[in-house]
C-alpha cells in the first residue's frame, strides 16, 4: 500500500522493502497508543513493545517462506487459499483484511484529530477532534476520487523524516531519563505486560504487506526475507526506545492528564514547546500519508472482493476514464468516519489490534499446514502461532473486564463479518441464486 521508488531496473532493492516495511508500521499508531501502552504495562512499557515485535517478529518469518513460496500479489488472501480446502476461510480471512484495514485508517485518522486539535490548543474540544479527524478523511477520499497519487519520493521521504524525529526523540530523550520513574519495573504486574502488548500490537501492522510486492523486487530470494526482519526489528528499537524516553520524562499523572498525544508532552521537558511542535507535526504527516497509502491500497482489495464475489458487485464499479475504484473508495470511507466519529481510542485499537492478531494466527496456522511445501521449520510457525492466540486471548480477557463496551464492539463487527461472508460472498448461504 505504501509506494516506494524502484532501483533504476524498475525493481525495488533491499532499502526500499526496508523502507516499505517501516513506513507501514510506523505510520501514526505509536503516537496514539503510547499512552494506552503505558497505562497498561506501566514502566514496563517498553517491554510491552518488544513483546509485540517478537510475535510480529516470528510472524514475518510466516510471511517471507509463504511469500516466496507463492510470490502473489494477493498477500495474506492468497495464503489462506493455498492453505485450507475450505474457501470460506480465506473468504473470512479477506472481510477480516478489509474491516482490519478500516481500524487501522480509523486509528490513523483519530491520531491526526487529536494532534491536530493539540496543536490549535483545542485538545479538551471533541468539536475540534471530530472535525479533524473527518476532515482528513474526506481530504484524501477527494484526492484519491481525482487519481492525484503521491510520488514513491515523497512517500520515501517522509518515512525517513518520521523515523529521523523520532530517533532525534529517543536518543536526546535518553539523557533526561529521570531513573526513579523507572522502577519498580512490573509496577502493574507481570499481566500488565502482555494485556499492554495485544492492546497496542496494531502498531506492528504493515509488514505483512511487504510480500504483496514480492514480484516487483530486486532478488526476492535474498531481499524478502531480511527486508521483513530488517524493517520490524528497526520498528521494534524505535518503539522501544521512544516508550522508554516517555515513561523516563513524564510521571504517571502526566500521562493520564495527557493520554492521547502523551508521545509529544514527553519531549517538552527536554526540546521545550519545539519538541512538543515537532513531535506532533511528525504526527499529522506520518498519519496523513497512512491514511493516504492504506484508502489506496483498501479500496484495491475491495474491486478484488468483489470480482472473486466475496463482496458485492457495487464494490468492482470503476470510472471508466482512469479506473480509479470510486464506489469501493466512497463505501470504505463512509464506514471509517462512522468507525471513527462513534468509537473512542481504546475502542480502535483494541478492535484492530484483535483483528490482526486473528490474522497473523491464521497465516503462521497456513505456514504451519504447508510447512513441507514452502521449506519452512515447523517449529517457527507454531510459536508464533501459540503467542498469537495467547496474546488475542490475553486482550479478550483484558477487555472482558476493563472494557466490555469495547468487547461488545468487536463482538458485533465480527458477527457482522460472519454474516456478510454467508449473505455477499460466492459461497453465500443465504439468497443464492438458483442455477
Amino acid at each position: 500500500m505504501n509506494p516506494v521508488n524502484k532501483d533504476r531496473n524498475g525493481k525495488l532493492g533491499f532499502k526500499e522493502v526496508v523502507a516499505m516495511g517501516v513506513g507501514a508500521m510506523v505510520g501514526g499508531g505509536i503516537f496514539s497508543v503510547l499512552g494506552l501502552a503505558i497505562g497498561q504495562a506501566g514502566h514496563a512499557a517498553p517491554l510491552a513493545f518488544a513483546l509485540g515485535g517478537l510475535i510480529a517478529l516470528l510472524t514475518g518469518f510466516s510471511y517471507a517462506a509463504l511469500g516466496l513460496a507463492f510470490r502473489s500479489d494477493g498477500g495474506s488472501f492468497t495464503y489462506l487459499e493455498m492453505a485450507f480446502r475450505s474457501p470460506t476461510v480465506a473468504g473470512l480471512g479477506g472481510w477480516l483484511l478489509l474491516v482490519g484495514y478500516i481500524g487501522t485508517m480509523g486509528l490513523y485518522a483519530y491520531t491526526f484529530g487529536v494532534y491536530g486539535a493539540a496543536l490549535l490548543g483545542s485538545e479538551d474540544n471533541a468539536a475540534m477532534h471530530h472535525l479533524l479527524e473527518s476532515l482528513v478523511l474526506l481530504v484524501f477520499l477527494a484526492i484519491n476520487l481525482y487519481g492525484v497519487k503521491e510520488t514513491g519520493l515523497a512517500e520515501l521521504l517522509i518515512v525517513t523524516a518520521k523515523v529521523l524525529i523520532l530517533g532525534l526523540f529517543a536518543v536526546i530523550g535518553l539523557h533526561t531519563v529521570e531513573p526513579g520513574r523507572l522502577l519498580p519495573l512490573f509496577d502493574k504486574g507481570v499481566a500488565g505486560v502482555a494485556a499492554g502488548a495485544a492492546l497496542i500490537f496494531v502498531a506492528y501492522e504493515g509488514f505483512e504487506l511487504i510480500p504483496n510486492s514480492v514480484n516487483e523486487m530486486e532478488d526476492p530470494g535474498h531481499n524478502l526475507r531480511r527486508g521483513i526482519l530488517v524493517s520490524i526489528s528497526i520498528t521494534i528499537a524505535i518503539y522501544v526506545l521512544v516508550s522508554l524516553v516517555a515513561v523516563g520524562n513524564l510521571a504517571p499523572e502526566e500521562i493520564r492528564r495527557y493520554g492521547e498525544y502523551a508521545l509529544a508532552e514527553a519531549a517538552r521537558p527536554f526540546l521545550g514547546q519545539a519538541g512538543f511542535v515537532l513531535i506532533a507535526v511528525a504526527a499529522l504527516f506520518s498519519t496523513a500519508s497512512a491514511i493516504n497509502a492504506t484508502l489506496f491500497g483498501t479500496a484495491r482489495l475491495g474491486v478484488e472482493m468483489a470480482r472473486e464475489r466475496s463482496l458485492p458487485a457495487v464494490f468492482s464499479l470503476r470510472r471508466r476514464q482512469n479506473h480509479i475504484p470510486w464506489a469501493s473508495l466512497l463505501i470504505i470511507t463512509s464506514v471509517t468516519l462512522l468507525f471513527v466519529n462513534l468509537a473512542d481510542l481504546t475502542i480502535i485499537s483494541s478492535f484492530s489490534s484483535s483483528t490482526f492478531l486473528l490474522i497473523f494466527f491464521a497465516i503462521n496456522l497456513s505456514a504451519w499446514r504447508l510447512r513441507q511445501q514452502i521449506g519452512v521449520a515447523g517449529a517457527l510457525p507454531l510459536v508464533a502461532m501459540v503467542l498469537t492466540l495467547a496474546s488475542w486471548l490475553t486482550l479478550l480477557g483484558w477487555l472482558w473486564r476493563e472494557s466490555p463496551r469495547s468487547l461488545a464492539w468487536i463482538g458485533i463487527f465480527y458477527l457482522t463479518v460472519a454474516l456478510a461472508e454467508l449473505v455477499f460472498s460466492k459461497r453465500r448461504i443465504f439468497f443464492r441464486k438458483k442455477q
